[in-house]
């Protein structure tokens, strides 16, 4: 089994920051990418970002955030984190981390998730 836990979420005024992190343990073993999804109000689950663990990682972004976020891995924290800058009110969500055995596909473990607000 693994577990994932996030921090880092909140409120932030539009062009602000926040840093998302999201801390592995368990069947550590098992995970061979981590990333972001997030779910804003009546819309579906979609991708932000994803990157692989390992000495040479992978990274992949949705185009809406491209240039704004940046996704990293501290494979010795076994911790992925969420770099959000130039925040926009439609990045307003529930972010949640992911993990899984594929790069193409999101993976079976989910942390509880954490709300990020972009208002003024």
């Amino acid at each position: 089994q693994v577990q994932l836990v996030e921090s880092g979420g909140g409120a932030v005024q539009p062009g602000g920051s926040l840093t998302l992190s999201c801390a592995a343990s368990g069947s550590i073993f098992a995970i061979y990418a981590m990333g972001w999804y997030r779910q804003a109000p009546e819309k579906q689950r979609e991708l932000v970002a994803a990157i692989t663990r390992g000495r040479s990682s992978i990274k992949k972004y949705a185009d809406s955030v491209k240039g704004r976020f940046t996704i990293s891995i501290d494979n010795a924290k076994n911790t992925v984190y969420l770099q959000m800058n130039s925040l926009k009110p439609e990045d307003t969500a529930v972010y949640y981390c992911n993990g899984g055995s594929t790069f193409v596909a999101m993976g079976p473990w989910w942390g509880q998730g954490t709300q990020v607000t972009v208002s003024s």
